[in-house]
């Protein structure tokens, strides 16, 4: 692909006709919580669209956000989109190094001044001047700086880059810090997660390539589509949380069952991600369907914030005791409670103890009995 080819030349010459990019264009629409009507203009828009530069640096980080975005599985024409970003300068990628490969993040830099996207794994460490990680000898700190100047916008990509991650857990040796403490002048936005979901990225290059801007951020500068609700809303142990049914341990018979891990320490209520939705490796299963609860590693200061099997009605770590009431609420109010969890901060949002045990026989408030919903389907 030449530097002027348009992408819909591009996909023509590579079997892919305006149909094609069309239903790519409906299925990315969907993904992003646009409306159907959007369609038709993403893919006009991306027909017409140009290779966009996009440079990555890698910082205090395990090299895991990376390992799973190559692991993403996507549709063919998902990959050509990736194909389509040019991928100017990524250290564990590139085939140059040393000398060579600071000489093609300058030529990148210099051909797409003011255009070019800045992807960032990992955290920034600021003490002592940033001497505890360096890259040919320059700090991240100082790379940062020179790097995100002339930017159009920044992706933060994992929880160290978003806020600091494990690096920045107590007593923060490095005086690590995520992106947006250091850039501000920039468009930015955070794809939390340790690692992130993949296919989340995909949809911020694609929104980004089809409309010039970044897509609907919430107060967190997270992609709404994706962090607008908390794991345990789209979680399909739900209805057992709302009947009251928790494991007491991870070989007991409720866990057999497919029982709520909330006893068990799930942090799913007060963690905003798409995890139990988009799942991982290709809608495979994620943490909580393989049997064990969602440790909150999209949520800043997820590792200082309590056990990761401490149940959160129980917690005493600082990240957990105002925890709220959007999930206790389940078995007097599940949509009310779901609407909470969209538009409150995640650390205001966790339940105070489990909701009370239905008798048997009974059902709960405003929910039919237990058995006119399959087990391990929301209602």
């Amino acid at each position: 692909m030449t530097q002027d080819e348009t992408l819909g030349a591009m996909l023509a010459r590579r079997g892919f006709g305006r149909r094609g990019l069309l239903k790519f264009a409906i299925a990315m629409t969907s993904s992003l919580a646009l409306p159907p009507s959007v369609a038709p203009v993403m893919a006009a828009n991306l027909a017409k669209a140009k290779r966009r530069s996009v440079i990555w640096l890698s910082f205090q980080e395990c090299t895991g956000c990376l390992e799973t975005l190559l692991r993403s599985s996507s549709p063919t024409i998902d990959a050509l989109i990736f194909d389509f970003i040019s991928l100017d300068y990524q250290e564990s990628l590139m085939a140059a190094a040393g000398a060579a490969a600071e000489q093609t993040l300058r030529e990148a830099m210099a051909a797409n001044k003011g255009e070019y996207l800045l992807a960032i794994d990992g955290s920034i460490p600021v003490k002592d001047g940033g001497v505890y990680s360096l890259t040919g000898g320059r700090s991240n700190l100082s790379m940062l700086e020179d790097v995100a100047a002339e930017a159009k916008a920044v992706l933060a990509i994992g929880t160290c880059a978003a806020y600091g991650g494990i690096p920045k857990a107590y007593p923060n040796p490095t005086g690590a810090v995520g992106v947006e403490d250091l850039v501000s002048n920039k468009p930015i936005v955070n794809i939390p997660g340790c690692p992130p979901v993949p296919e989340v990225l995909s949809g911020v290059l694609v929104h980004f390539i089809s409309f010039g801007r970044l897509p609907e951020l919430d107060d967190r500068k997270r992609p709404l589509a994706y962090f607008g609700t908390t794991i345990h809303d789209q979680c399909y142990r739900r209805p057992f949380y709302d009947q009251g049914k928790f494991a007491k341990s991870f070989d007991d018979e409720g866990a057999r069952q497919g029982w709520c891990l909330f006893e068990l320490g799930c942090k799913g209520p007060v963690t905003h991600n798409a995890c139990a939705s988009l799942k991982w490796n290709g809608g495979t299963s994620f943490p909580i369907e393989a049997g064990h609860g969602c440790i909150g590693c999209s949520e800043p200061d997820f590792w200082d914030a309590g056990g990761f099997y401490t149940s959160l009605a129980g917690g005493s770590a600082t990240g957990w005791k105002n925890a709220g009431i959007a999930a206790a609420v389940g078995l007097a109010g599940g949509a009310a409670a779901a609407l909470s969890t969209r538009i409150k901060t995640p650390l205001e949002d966790a339940p105070a103890s489990p909701p009370e045990k239905t008798p048997p026989g009974k059902s709960p408030p405003g929910k039919s009995p237990p058995g006119k919903s399959p087990p391990g389907k929301s209602p």
